[in-house]
């Protein structure tokens, strides 16, 4: 039995060696949720990524410095693979798309973008 546990031991520590890259950045996609903070006049992110995607795993560190920098960021996840509604309501048409909102207004778009100076300078628009 004891040889059994050693792939599952190292498996599971690999898995969770890789868990802060998996890490979830704000909070999934809601229409409603979406909408009230537009009415609210808040300060959006939409990040639209996928897990397979590297351009999107090196957004998403850098998404999060800012999200815990920023606390009145609000931080929605689209998932690209999943949300094609979402996806078509946004005009989204590739992952790693970062949409930025001041209340219901878009105030910039970029795609592909990892330089953290240039997503900070986007976010930065929605304040």
């Amino acid at each position: 039995m004891r040889l059994a546990l050693k792939p599952f031991c190292a498996l599971l520590a690999a898995a969770l060696a890789l868990a802060p890259l998996a890490a979830h950045a704000g909070q999934f996609y809601d229409d409603a949720a979406f909408a009230q903070a537009q009415a609210d006049g808040k300060s959006i992110l939409v990040d639209v990524s996928a897990p397979w995607c590297p351009t999107c795993a090196k957004q998403k560190p850098i998404i999060q410095g800012i999200e815990q920098a920023a606390p009145d960021l609000v931080v929605f996840d689209v998932d690209f693979d999943t949300d094609k509604d979402t996806l078509k309501q946004l005009r989204v048409q590739y992952q790693s798309t970062l949409i930025v909102f001041k209340g219901a207004t878009e105030v910039g778009r970029s795609t592909g973008q990892t330089d953290p100076e240039a997503i900070r300078a986007l976010v930065d628009k929605a304040f």
